[in-house]
C-alpha cells in the first residue's frame, strides 16, 4: 500500500527496461474526480489511472482550486495549487464555509511532466456538527427545538454562533422541533414560515455524508417520523429570495429525546450538502 509521500529516488530506483516507460512521458490524465463536502474543507477522491498504469513514470498527483460561480456555473480562470500527494486522495483544508470552489488534479511524471486536468469538480464546504440531542417538547419544551441557522447580527454571513441553534421547541423562530404522538413515536415537525422537509431516501444512510443534495421537490410541511439512520433534507426560505439547505442524519431514537447529526450549506440556493459524484 502507498503511504501519503514517496521520495522520487524511490520510485526512479524501481525503474526498469522492462517497463513501458521512458524520459519524456507524460502521465495519463486522472479520468474522474469526487468530493465530499466537509465543514471548511473539502474531500477529493479520484481515479488511480496515472499511477497504476505506469507506476514506473509516476511521481505525484496535483491538485488545484479556483472561485466557482454558481449562478454562472463558471470556474475561475486562474488556479491555485493546493498541495500535491502521492495517493489519490487529498483534503483541501483553510476554506471559507459556503464559498464555491471548483477543483481539478493532475498528474506529474518523474521527468516532471504534468498531465491534462481531471474533469472539474465544484463543492462548496459548510458547517455541520455530530450527536446533537433534542428532547421531545412532550418531555421537555426548551431543547427541543432547533434552527439551522439564524442571522443574529444580520450581516448575511453565517458565523459559528449563529449556527445548529438548540432552541425552545415552543418557539415561532426554529426551523423544526420534535413531537411525540401517543404511540409514543417521534417526529420532526416543521415550524419556521418557508420551512419543508423531506426523507432524503426510502432507507437508512450510512453516514451524514451519504446526504449528497437537496433535490428539486415538494417538501411537506407536515411532520415526518424521526427513524434512526435515515437521512433527512431541509429547504429553508433564506429571506432573500433564495433557498437555504440544511441535512440531518437522526442516530438514536428514545422514549424523550433524540440524536442527530446535521449539516448546513450556507451559500444562498446551492442544494449542494455533502457527496456527489462525477
Amino acid at each position: 500500500m502507498r503511504g501519503w509521500w514517496i521520495s522520487p529516488l524511490v520510485l526512479l530506483a524501481g525503474c526498469s527496461n522492462d517497463r513501458n516507460t521512458g524520459p519524456g512521458e507524460t502521465p495519463d490524465t486522472p479520468a474522474t474526480l469526487s468530493s465530499t463536502t466537509l465543514d471548511g474543507a473539502v474531500a477529493l477522491t479520484w481515479s488511480d489511472n496515472s499511477f497504476v498504469s505506469d507506476e514506473a513514470n509516476f511521481q505525484n498527483y496535483r491538485v488545484y482550486s479556483t472561485a466557482y460561480d454558481l449562478d454562472r456555473d463558471e470556474c475561475g480562470s486562474t488556479s491555485e495549487l493546493e498541495g500535491t500527494t502521492v495517493a489519490p486522495e487529498f483534503i483541501v483544508g483553510a476554506l471559507t464555509n459556503g464559498e464555491p470552489r471548483c477543483f481539478s488534479v493532475s498528474a506529474v511524471s518523474v521527468d516532471g511532466l504534468e498531465s491534462g486536468r481531471s474533469p472539474l469538480r465544484t463543492d462548496t464546504p459548510r458547517a455541520d456538527a455530530r450527536n446533537v440531542a433534542l428532547f421531545a417538547f412532550q418531555t421537555q419544551d426548551d431543547g427541543s427545538g432547533f434552527r439551522f441557522w439564524d442571522d443574529i447580527d444580520g450581516d448575511g454571513l453565517a458565523d459559528s454562533n449563529e449556527l445548529g441553534l438548540v432552541l425552545a421547541g415552543g418557539s415561532a423562530a426554529i426551523d423544526f422541533f420534535v413531537d411525540r404522538d401517543q404511540s409514543g413515536d417521534l417526529f420532526l415537525t416543521p415550524i419556521r414560515a418557508g420551512t419543508g422537509v423531506e426523507f432524503y431516501s426510502e432507507a437508512p444512510v450510512e453516514d451524514l455524508t451519504s446526504i449528497d443534495f437537496a433535490e428539486d421537490r415538494a417538501y411537506r410541511t407536515t411532520p415526518i417520523q424521526a427513524s434512526p439512520g435515515f437521512g433527512y433534507v431541509f429547504e429553508m426560505d433564506g429571506g432573500d429570495g433564495f433557498s437555504r439547505y440544511g441535512a440531518v442524519r437522526v442516530t438514536h431514537v428514545g422514549e424523550t429525546f433524540l440524536i442527530l447529526d446535521w449539516a448546513y450549506q450556507a451559500d444562498p440556493g446551492n442544494p449542494e450538502l455533502i457527496l456527489t459524484a462525477r
